[in-house]
């Protein structure tokens, strides 16, 4: 009888062991991961300064007005602004300090002549 009691205690140990293994195994694999994007998109949102340009979570392109403490003024046109709240804010497209390059415009070359092509358009009535 002695060898059966020892025997259940030994499960009990073993299934106490497996449920703190799978709760190890949870916390690395959900957890720790989902706390990290949680504190990634906090910094973003706290950082956001006017002139950078960004993406609500309802997909709205705007530029950053002014910044307060909770709320974000995006223009989303020319003269047209809208109030949101910080946590509704996405992703940040380019700060306003990022540098970004001018396009390149080629010259026209000066060599070429123009075209000898004239338009001539003849209205014929029978």
């Amino acid at each position: 009888m002695y060898h059966a009691a020892e025997q259940a205690s030994g499960g009990n140990f073993s299934f106490l062991l497996i449920l703190v293994l799978l709760f190890g195994f949870m916390y690395f694999v959900m957890i720790r991961p989902q706390q990290k994007r949680r504190r990634e998109a906090q910094e973003m949102q706290n950082s956001l300064g006017p002139g950078d340009q960004i993406v609500t979570i309802g997909g709205l392109h705007g530029t950053v007005v002014t910044a307060e403490t909770d709320v974000v003024l995006l223009e989303v046109a020319p003269g047209v602004e809208v109030r949101f709240a910080r946590p509704a804010i996405a992703r940040v497209l380019s700060k306003a300090t990022d540098v970004v390059p001018e396009p390149e415009v080629a010259e026209p070359i000066a060599d070429e002549p123009e075209s000898p092509v004239v338009e001539n358009r003849v209205n014929k009535q029978d």
